[in-house]
This record gives C-alpha cells, sequence and structure tokens, in this order.
C-alpha cells in the first residue's frame, strides 16, 4: 500500500431496492455522499448488513465502492467469514477488485483460543495479496482479540493494523499498547464515541457508523485534529454526542442508522435482516435527525 490509511472512513450501509435486492445506483449516490465530505469507504461490514449478503452480493458491493471511489480516497472491504478456507476464498476475490485493504473480523459463534486466532489470521494473510486489518467486535463474536495476541499478529508483513470496537477506552488503550513500537501496524477506532480520543491517543483513522447519518460533522473531528485544533476536535465529537446517544437508544445502531439516512432522504431500503420499528420508534428517529440534523 503507498500510503497510510487515514481520517475517517464510513462504515457505509449497503443500499437495497424495494425487493430488497442490492441497488448499485444508490449505493453510488452514497458513496458520493461520502467523498462530498471528506471520507474514505469501508463496505461490507456490520453496518454494510454483510451477514445477510451472500457472496456474490458481497463483491458487487466492493466492486461499485471501488468503481465509484475511482481512487479519490481510502476504500477498506471487510471479508470475515466463519472458516478460514470461506475468508481467504472471499479475500483473493476482493482483492481482485482494487481496495485498499480488507478487514476481518475474528470467526464468530465457535468460541476459539488465541492461538488458534493467531493461526486463523496468519493463513488470511499469508493467502492474500492486499493489506489486512484485523476487527474486534467481541459482543457481536465471542471472540475478543487480545492485546498479546495483537502484538504477535503484527509482526506479520501484511497485517496492518486493528479496528477495534470492542466499545471501551480500556480496549483501545491495550491495543494502543500492543502497538507501540510497531512499525506500519495502526490502530482504528470503531466506536463513535471515542473518535476524538481515539486520534489524540495515536489512532490513525476511524471506521463511523454514525457518518452515514452526519458525513460533514464526523469528518469535522478528524479534519480539525489534522489542522492541529485539538480543542476544536474535542468540541466536534461533543456535537455528535446527542444525536449518537439518542439515535442509538432506539435500537440495534446499523438498523437505526439506515434508517435515520433513508428519513434524510436517501433512498437506501430497509434493513434486510429481522428487525422493524413501530410507528413511535420511526416517528422517534425522525425527531432526533430533525433535531440535530436540520
Amino acid at each position: 500500500m503507498s500510503k497510510k490509511i487515514q481520517g475517517v472512513l464510513t462504515a457505509i450501509v449497503t443500499t437495497f431496492d424495494s425487493e430488497g435486492a442490492f441497488n448499485p445506483a444508490a449505493q453510488r449516490l452514497q458513496v458520493q455522499r461520502q467523498l462530498s465530505a471528506g471520507n474514505g469507504i469501508f463496505c461490507g461490514g456490520t453496518n454494510g448488513e454483510f451477514f445477510v449478503l451472500n457472496e456474490q452480493e458481497k463483491l458487487a458491493v466492493t466492486e461499485t465502492c471501488v468503481d465509484e471511489v475511482n481512487g479519490a480516497a481510502p476504500v477498506v472491504a471487510h471479508i470475515g467469514e466463519i472458516s478460514t478456507r470461506e475468508t481467504i476464498r472471499l479475500g483473493k476475490q476482493v482483492a481482485k477488485l482494487g481496495v485498499d485493504a480488507v478487514s476481518v473480523i475474528t470467526p464468530y459463534f465457535v468460541p476459539l483460543k488465541q492461538e488458534e486466532l493467531i493461526a486463523h489470521y496468519r493463513a488470511v494473510a499469508d493467502a492474500i495479496e492486499v493489506p489486512l486489518y484485523l476487527y474486534n467486535i467481541p459482543a457481536r463474536t465471542g471472540n475478543t482479540l487480545q492485546p498479546e495476541t495483537v502484538r504477535a499478529l503484527a509482526s506479520h508483513p501484511n497485517i496492518i493494523g486493528i479496528k477495534d470496537s470492542a466499545g471501551s477506552y480500556e480496549s483501545l488503550s491495550g491495543f494502543l499498547k500492543a502497538a507501540e513500537g510497531v512499525e506500519n501496524f495502526n490502530v482504528l477506532t470503531g466506536p463513535d464515541s471515542l473518535i476524538h480520543r481515539g486520534f489524540v491517543e495515536g489512532c490513525t483513522a476511524c471506521i463511523s457508523g454514525l457518518a452515514n447519518v452526519a458525513p460533514k460533522k464526523i469528518n469535522a473531528i478528524w479534519a480539525r485534529f489534522h489542522a492541529g485544533d485539538i480543542e476544536g476536535s474535542r468540541q466536534a465529537q461533543e456535537n455528535i454526542t446527542g444525536l449518537r446517544t439518542d439515535l442509538y437508544s432506539v435500537g440495534f445502531p446499523p438498523a437505526t442508522v439506515k434508517k435515520a439516512v433513508s428519513l434524510l432522504g436517501s433512498d437506501v431500503g430497509n434493513s434486510r435482516y429481522a428487525v422493524s420499528f413501530s410507528a413511535e420508534e420511526e416517528q422517534k428517529i425522525r425527531q432526533i435527525v430533525n433535531q440535530y440534523l436540520q
């Protein structure tokens, strides 16, 4: 990879049409919306509903995002599957599409020992020809990457960092310590609540779901920090606190994020998995969006 990935990457929603099929034209509009705010793209992740996409859809989403970005910003694609074999299979195909890097969630459903996680990631990193980020989200997978495990994996030349979505500063700080002194290994924040603090502590980028809803407000946290305005960056973080807290209180964040994007006027479709909003919940999301963004 020619340069370090930094700044804001939006964990972009996957757009569906009225029949629930992938909608490439709508996906391109969402990519352009993020590019106009200065954000890069993280596709096929939790907010992208990877868990309900088949292999061809994952490839189509990635290909669409890469093509629309056209080199204007970084594109990272998630490729994590339960098995090492299927992760490598998907990763080899995604690598051909022109992504800057891939992200690999820990295998889920099956509990694994740390040495098994190390073997899994090394096998994937050995097999694919694109840089790899580890992806820690234990609340969804049941498997937690420990800092010492990350330190061991950081020595692999094709493993360039970790995205931490555990949700706590304690977890993030553990990975930042594990990365100390390791060249070409970076830590990326996942929780929207820790974007500013992550940059201050040494994170190079954030992967933000909330940037789907407020792309410019999230980018301001990075832009001000990057310009040396640390207090301005902190204030930009504070400016999204109410939106984040109120929106995420309605339900599972990816679903509420996608509904909020829809209520802002973007044709992104409904979440494909078994989630629904009552009329009262939808009205609450509308009120939150109007309060903080209109």
